[in-house]
């Protein structure tokens, strides 16, 4: 490999770390709500917590852009990224859902549980995987009325889709990366679920006493 080649996975896998390290949650409900996320509710800076305190709409726009943040550096390594882009785009969705389990501007701790950005690298490296794992999200979190059993469930559906529609070796390689950093962010709530302490999903003002999600 070229010197070059290697300045520029260095750049991608910078690049889509910082990016992932955006943390979306907290700024939105600073600037919108008033409020420091990371003392509401759960604690956690995901979409799931900002709902939960500071209302759907703001807990979309922090999805999105949870979304955006992973697929935008994914699909910048594909287009601009050495050789055929597969490597590029894996390191890339690899760095970017790192960035935001462990944020650089928060002294790399933190960070949210990594399914949104994860979920907008995939859907830009398998659309069809990400689609069919988040039909397993939706299905699983309606069921149980928990969206970590549904976050627990697509992570460990993406690799077999990714597989199945893409059958490309780098993109299940790093799924399979992806899936068991999420687990592990999990383990608490892979606990509460067995004991079946874990918190149901609404919408309130006051979650100061409920367990995350």
């Amino acid at each position: 490999m070229e010197i070059s080649e290697l300045f520029a996975f260095a750049v991608i896998i910078i690049g889509a770390y910082l990016a992932g390290s955006i943390p979306s949650g907290v700024i939105l409900t600073k600037v919108f709500a008033g409020q420091d996320i990371r003392q509401q509710g759960s604690g956690n800076i995901g979409a799931t917590n900002v709902a939960r305190v500071a209302g759907m709409r703001l807990g979309l726009l922090t999805l999105a852009l949870d979304m955006l943040k992973g697929g935008a550096p994914v699909y910048l390594a594909g287009r601009f990224g050495p050789g055929t882009g597969e490597a590029a785009m894996t390191l890339a969705a690899l760095a970017a859902v790192g960035g935001h389990m462990y944020p650089a501007y928060s002294g790399f701790k933190g960070g949210g549980k990594g399914v949104a950005t994860a979920g907008g690298c995939f859907l830009v490296l398998s659309p069809a995987s990400c689609l069919a794992a988040i039909g397993v999200f939706a299905l699983v979190a309606f069921l149980t009325r928990r969206v970590s059993a549904g976050s627990l469930a697509a992570a460990l559906s993406l690799p077999v889709c990714v597989w199945f529609f893409s059958g490309q070796a780098g993109f299940v390689a790093g799924a399979g990366l992806v899936s068991l950093f999420v687990i592990i962010r999990h383990r608490e709530n892979i606990v509460r679920l067995i004991s079946g302490k874990e918190s149901a999903f609404a919408f309130k003002r006051n979650k100061s006493t409920d367990k995350p999600s």
